[in-house]
């Protein structure tokens, strides 16, 4: 795993990882829910820091407080750069 491996790398470093969740309502692909509950674990394990972002937040946020009719993708990337940088 490529976390796994900065890590050993880069012992002294601090590790954060920004994770965007899916929602039912949002995506209509059936193994993300699956792929996310399994990936949770090596998050959880191999960094300092694990921040978890809600997509159907996102596009709630996108919609009702930004004003947005149908927030594309880079919309939402704009709202998560803004998470990341505090």
């Amino acid at each position: 795993l490529l976390l796994l491996k900065i890590r050993d790398n880069y012992p002294d470093r601090i590790t954060a990882t920004f994770s965007v969740y899916p929602s039912p309502k949002v995506s209509d692909v059936v193994v993300e829910p699956y792929n996310a509950t399994l990936s949770i674990h090596q998050l959880l394990e191999n960094s300092d820091e694990t921040f978890v972002i809600d997509n159907e937040a996102l596009f709630s946020i996108s919609h009702n407080v930004l004003k947005q009719k149908e927030p594309r993708y880079s919309d939402l990337n704009w709202v998560i750069s803004m998470v990341m940088s505090g």
